[in-house]
């Protein structure tokens, strides 16, 4: 009687893989080895990436907020400052989009926090 030599796991496997390659140029998207490479290089990069999304959404908010203090008179770290000290609690994320998309409501929380 022959020996198993696991075909299904190893076929099932290696189509996961190659599968996962898919839209890759060349041979990384077709030879087992290559792809195998590619795909845990890809998903290295997205854990990353996923690390590094926050910090760029975190930063655009406050260059946002920033140029909309500036518009205001105020320096963004004064504007933090007083926000904190008269306990309104929103975020840099809303904060950036109540300066993109209301100039006036940003106006009167910097007055707020002049006052």
């Amino acid at each position: 009687m022959p020996k198993v030599k696991h075909a299904v796991a190893t076929r099932r496997h290696k189509k996961r893989v190659l599968k996962a390659a898919e839209g890759q140029w060349g041979g990384r998207s077709r030879f087992y080895k290559r792809a195998k490479e590619s795909v845990a290089k890809g998903m290295m990069y997205s854990y990353r990436d996923r690390k590094a999304k926050k910090r760029n959404f975190r930063s655009l908010w406050i260059a946002r907020i920033n140029a909309a203090c500036r518009e205001n008179g105020i320096l963004y770290s004064r504007f933090i400052a007083g926000l904190n000290k008269i306990n309104v609690l929103l975020d840099r994320k809303v904060l950036a989009d109540i300066a993109v998309t209301d100039k006036k409501a940003f106006a009167k929380l910097v007055e707020a926090v002049k006052t």
